[in-house]
């Protein structure tokens, strides 16, 4: 999103990964949007989309009666997203090369969601008070954000993976605000939003068939060339291409249960005065209310 740096960049292959990543947490997602009271019928907007998998989620929520527009600053996403919903079969979700600032809609949204956005802003309040001024009088605003700051873990510790997660957490400390998700509540309210409603929940797993050993094999192949800059690891010892077959291999071994970091998820209602203040709503728009 605009101002943001994405350091994991856009290649196919992080892509990819970032559809793997949504497989595992996709429950949580799943949660909030419940919690939030999605519908059949609302519009939905999905900020900083990537791939898709969050926008595709709220399409099953909203039904053919509602709408989902998805923006993402990097035109390969946008292009990735629209293909994958072309084949599944959404007609009801749009996409939009756009920042979250130079966005327009004739309509304003009854959500605006974002995931894993906000640890990509420089100044996360600024970008909420942008993505604010899209949510209808009434309207709610909520963000699921990774706890970059708290490591995954293994127990039995399974010394492999516990390498690759200190230095997941080393390349994490590169995302402009990496702790977004333990100041949830301060950037809400230096955006001038209402005390967000919160909850966290922590991925768990571990086995042969787990998805984990992926995700961390592809996380670390788009850190790589950083931390390989950054003088903390080398190419030689992550051995990417077997990477993946390495963790499973030995947590599988030592029956080693895996942790993800805590997944924290906020969201407030708009109200109109809110919104007036900030967007220039007339007292017609209120009539959605």
């Amino acid at each position: 999103m605009s101002n943001s740096t994405y350091v994991l960049g856009s290649s196919p292959r992080e892509l990819s990964r970032l559809s793997l990543q949504a497989q595992i947490i996709r429950p949580i997602t799943e949660r909030l949007l419940r919690q939030l009271g999605i519908k059949e019928g609302l519009r939905v907007l999905d900020l900083g989309c990537g791939a898709g998998d969050v926008s595709m989620l709220a399409a099953e929520m909203v039904g053919a009666m509602g709408s989902v527009v998805g923006i993402d600053q990097s035109a390969a996403a946008i292009d990735k997203a629209a293909a994958r919903v072309r084949d599944r079969g959404y007609p009801q979700i749009s996409f939009c090369v756009s920042s979250v600032e130079e966005f327009s809609s004739a309509e304003k949204f009854d959500v605006v969601i974002g995931r894993y956005v906000l640890i990509h802003q420089p100044i996360p309040c600024d970008f909420l008070r942008a993505a604010r001024r899209h949510v209808r009088p009434g309207g709610v605003i909520a963000f699921h954000e990774v706890s970059c700051h708290h490591e995954l873990y293994s127990l039995p510790k399974a010394p492999l993976f516990q390498r690759m997660a200190k230095l997941l957490r080393i390349g994490a400390s590169a995302f402009p605000s990496y702790d977004a998700a333990g100041r949830l509540l301060e950037h809400f309210r230096m955006a001038d939003l209402p005390h967000p409603e919160l909850f966290a929940e922590m991925p768990v797993g571990g086995g042969m068939d787990s998805p984990i050993y992926a995700w961390m094999a592809e996380t670390m192949r788009s850190l790589t060339p950083l931390l390989v800059k950054q003088g903390v690891t080398s190419v030689e010892e992550i051995s990417i291409d077997t990477l993946e077959e390495r963790l499973r291999s030995q947590v599988v071994k030592m029956r080693s249960q895996l942790v993800f970091p805590p997944q924290v998820c906020a969201w407030a209602t708009v109200d109109g005065a809110g919104v007036r203040e900030q967007s220039g709503v007339t007292q017609s728009d209120l009539a959605y209310a």
